[in-house]
């Protein structure tokens, strides 16, 4: 074993050949069955970005109940996962599926990576600079649309979001000499942050005003408007966060959101900016510049 619990995925290297191994299964966040077995794909393949892998295979994973559910719709939640696996260079293998009263859908997912360019949570170094890679709120707004604040068409913009992959993301993260990243997904920008300060044993500086969020996000968590994850996110992270005074509740909550198919949170050493840079720009992809690592014992700023 290389890389154990607490990093997004695990390393284990087996005669030369290091694989990544993670799982992640979610809940309904759309209606649509084809959509969101597409962003189920891209959610679960997002681990072995986040490492500086490349996915190979994926085992579904479907609980449902099997008395009132149309066969149609889990071909259609298959063939949106299978295609999004497709483009992510990976397949579809097989899986299983167990009767259960709330329905559920996600993958068991093997890829390879280096050895050198394995990135970690552990990674991060004084001096670094952050940046990320999608804008927050995609539990905020989903959960707006399910109670009915907003309109379903606002979701579009979130669901774009959600499908994009973190496969460029990740290769530029490797090419500009990254030791650590993480995806931004179930704990939020903040508890995603606070495990990389953590296990790298530094501290990291956001600068909650350089940080991207979608439309009506700011707007919904001011409000009070936002799942019960990103209170129990925010509630786990204060201990261990030093907020300005200018930072209000609504901003914390907002960036302790849970997100789903999130963008990469990474730590780009001196130099290594440019290169991440270039890339993404060669590939029109945005990114955001909201933070840096100092020394320090585990601690966001």
């Amino acid at each position: 074993m290389i890389v154990g619990p607490g990093d997004d995925a695990g390393v284990f290297r087996h005669k030369g050949t290091f694989l990544v191994e993670t799982v992640d299964v979610i809940t309904p966040i759309v209606d649509d069955p084809y959509t969101f077995g597409a962003i189920c794909a891209a959610n679960s393949v997002s681990d072995v970005y986040a490492m500086g892998g490349t996915p190979l295979t994926g085992l579904a994973i479907l609980g449902f109940t099997t008395c009132d559910f149309d066969p149609d719709v889990i071909k259609k939640l298959l063939d949106g996962a299978a295609d999004k696996l497709e483009e992510a260079g990976a397949c579809l293998i097989g899986g299983h599926s167990i009767e259960d009263n709330e329905f559920k859908f996600g993958f068991s997912v093997t890829g390879v990576v280096e050895k050198d360019n394995i990135l970690k949570a552990s990674g991060a170094s004084a001096g670094e600079t952050l940046v990320i890679t999608k804008p927050l709120g995609t539990g905020i707004l989903t959960s707006a649309a399910k109670k009915g604040k907003i309109k379903s068409s606002a979701l579009n913009a979130v669901i774009d979001s959600m499908l994009m992959l973190n496969k460029t993301a990740s290769k530029a993260a490797v090419a500009a000499d990254s030791k650590s990243a993480t995806d931004v997904t179930g704990f939020g920008l903040l508890g995603h942050a606070l495990n990389i300060a953590r296990r790298s044993k530094a501290t990291l500086v956001i600068h909650s005003k350089k940080v991207p969020f979608m439309d009506k996000v700011k707007e919904l968590s001011a409000a009070g408007a936002v799942p019960k994850g990103a209170r129990t996110n925010l509630d786990f992270c204060e201990k261990a966060t030093t907020f300005a005074e200018s930072v209000s509740n609504g901003s914390r909550l907002a960036l302790s959101d849970p997100q789903t198919s999130g963008g990469l949170l990474i730590s780009l050493p001196r130099g290594g900016l440019k290169k991440f840079d270039r890339i993404m720009k060669k590939n029109n992809l945005p990114y955001w510049t909201i933070g840096e690592v100092r020394k320090g014992k585990g601690r966001i700023i």
